[in-house]
């Protein structure tokens, strides 16, 4: 009895140990399998993580003299007109930096759909903003001074100085006179290199952005009817009176 009992339990044996190495064995491989491809999906290195590139950084904006701040400021106002129904064309934004000075390329026109920056040129200030430097602004009638914050692009004309735009400002108390006061961008022959390398600085307007006269029908083509236009400056009255970037701020 013993006996057979013996070669009974002996096959048994057999059959579970070759199928407990089996899948041992098929466990250990399918494991590595998974950890290698696991490894594949993984950076070696996690800090080296690609890190999403923001637009003021693929453009260069930086390296071209617009100040952070200013982009920042611009594309916070932007959403805001956008979501009002004030533009009618969003794939374009401009952005005049006066915290740059006149003799640097100031004026910068950014192509938001195809991520392009268009044109970046000289834009003179008013004559009693300051010299080299725009240091104060107004919204006043005959102040020659140039106005800050956003505005909207018009239709163009021409007028005493040519193919020009018109601009409606969209901040109460601060540049909503400025159809009234004919603030529009227009071209102007002291808006250029020469008039840097000789007195350190470009011309100025009674308080309108002008520029180079062989940009600026390029650029009012480009910009005119329906476009946002920020004109920046780290001042500090704008600061405290503009309701587009505080209402901005809250949201």
């Amino acid at each position: 009895m013993k006996l057979k009992w013996k070669k009974l339990i002996k096959p048994f044996i057999f059959v579970v140990t070759t199928s407990l190495s089996a899948f041992l064995i098929t466990t250990i491989t399918t494991t590595e399998k998974n950890t290698v491809s696991a490894r594949q999906l993984m950076p070696a290195d996690s800090t080296l993580m690609t890190v999403p590139v923001s637009l003021y950084e693929q453009l260069g904006l930086d390296s071209a003299g617009l100040s952070r701040d200013a982009f920042d400021n611009a594309m916070r106002g932007y959403e805001q007109l956008e979501e009002k129904g004030r533009i009618k064309n969003p794939d374009i934004i401009s952005i005049i930096d006066y915290s740059l000075p006149s003799s640097r390329k100031r004026l910068f026109v950014i192509d938001l759909k195809n991520k392009l920056l268009l044109f970046n040129t000289l834009v003179s200030h008013g004559r009693n903003s300051g010299t080299l430097n725009a240091n104060t602004f107004s919204n006043a009638m005959n102040s020659y001074k140039s106005s800050l914050g956003f505005f909207i692009t018009g239709d163009t004309y021409i007028g005493e100085h040519g193919y020009s735009l018109r601009l409606q400002g969209e901040e109460a108390g601060i540049n909503d006179n400025a159809l009234s006061r004919g603030i529009v961008m227009h071209s102007a022959a002291y808006v250029n290199d020469n008039l840097i390398k000789s007195q350190g600085y470009i011309g100025r307007s009674l308080g309108c952005p002008a520029i180079p006269e062989k940009l600026h029908r390029k650029v009012i083509e480009r910009i005119r009817n329906g476009t946002c236009l920020f004109s920046y400056s780290p001042d500090k009255y704008y600061s405290l009176h503009t309701k587009m970037l505080k209402d901005s701020i809250d949201i």
